[in-house]
């Protein structure tokens, strides 16, 4: 016997997975941008100091 759609359901469930992956993109893009900007601020610190 099929079972009764329950699309509201579905719909949240699908809704949660989707903002589960958009929250973990944004968190790796933070991470990578905060990398970089450590990254160059470490290529321009000797420059800086005149060594």
């Amino acid at each position: 016997m099929a079972r009764k759609p329950n699309y509201k359901f579905e719909r949240m469930e699908r809704d949660r997975a989707k903002a589960a992956k958009k929250a973990a993109r944004a968190a790796a893009k933070k991470e990578k941008s905060e990398a970089q900007k450590a990254e160059k601020s470490e290529a321009l610190e000797p420059t800086a100091n005149g060594e």
